[in-house]
């Protein structure tokens, strides 16, 4: 490794060696630039903010239908301390977040089982190709009727619509991860004559891992969208029966509270994915 060799000469120091090596300095510059990062991703909603309620009060936005931010917090502080537990914000979000996690979990599990079976088998995929060419396209809200007819108006039934959504999303980033591992790697598994399931869990998952993890922020994301469309129609609890009934009784700053909370589900959210796939994945810091 290079280094830089310098000396100084003082009257309290004679001939003091100092070795500074670059990859310190690059080192301090790149934890400068996420910090700076990090600051920008802060200040740029605030700066939105502050220019929401700016126009609000000028009265060149309409308070009835963009109600300055401040009373949007007094609304968000109400529906939070509600005297009643089944109609606090808090119950709610979390009945949301159990419906959303329990739909990606069963959605996306079989996904990452399946996409890396086919990106190692070419007759696995050229048999499901086509049929996830078919089915994808399909708007997944349109399929929520029978679903509903099947699974009934309960919980099974928004499990059911979320896991369709997220499967294909997995489904498709995890194949197409392990269809372009390099060759040489399942090469020298065969070489060494690892079978299958040992090409699967050694070359196939962490090779394709920074696909799959793409894909997982995709699942998600559709996760939550179907979330609040099936909440809006069967349901008398979650954040989008929160939004519909707010809607219903013209209570513009009920709505906006709604989706306030979904936008912060969906950043916190993706923060946490990006947190596991650093642990999980170490090389890819740089």
């Amino acid at each position: 490794m290079n280094t830089i060799n310098t000396t100084i000469k003082d009257e309290s120091f004679s001939n003091v060696h100092i070795e500074v090596r670059p990859s310190m300095a690059v080192r301090v510059r790149r934890i400068s630039q996420r910090n700076m990062e990090r600051i920008i991703a802060l200040l740029t909603p605030l700066a939105m903010l502050l220019v929401w309620e700016i126009l609000v009060r000028s009265g060149m936005l309409d308070a009835r239908f963009f109600p300055a931010p401040s009373s949007i917090v007094g609304t968000f502080y109400h529906m939070t301390f509600a005297a009643q537990w089944d109609s606090s914000l808090t119950y709610h979000v979390l009945v949301s977040l159990s419906r959303a996690l329990v739909g990606f979990l069963i959605g996306a599990i079989p996904a990452i089982i399946l996409g890396a079976i086919m990106g190692l088998v070419p007759l696995v995929r050229a048999a499901i190709q086509p049929v996830v060419g078919a089915i994808f396209p399909i708007p997944k809200v349109a399929i929520l009727p029978l679903l509903m007819l099947i699974f009934g108006i309960g919980e099974e039934s928004k499990w059911a619509i979320i896991a369709v959504g997220v499967f294909f999303q997995v489904l498709i980033a995890t194949a197409a991860g392990v269809a372009n591992i390099d060759r040489i790697y399942l090469d020298v598994g065969t070489n060494f004559r690892a079978g299958r399931l040992a090409q699967y869990t050694t070359i196939a998952l962490p090779g394709a891992l920074p696909m799959i993890f793409a894909g997982l922020r995709l699942g998600w994301g559709a996760a939550l969208l179907l979330l609040v469309t099936a909440e809006m129609v069967s349901s008398q609890s979650g954040i989008g029966f929160v939004i519909w009934r707010a809607w219903q009784l013209l209570t513009v700053e009920d709505m906006y509270v709604g989706l306030v909370v979904i936008a912060f589900i969906g950043v916190a959210s993706f923060w946490m994915i990006d947190s596991l796939e650093r642990k999980l994945l170490p090389w890819k810091k740089g």
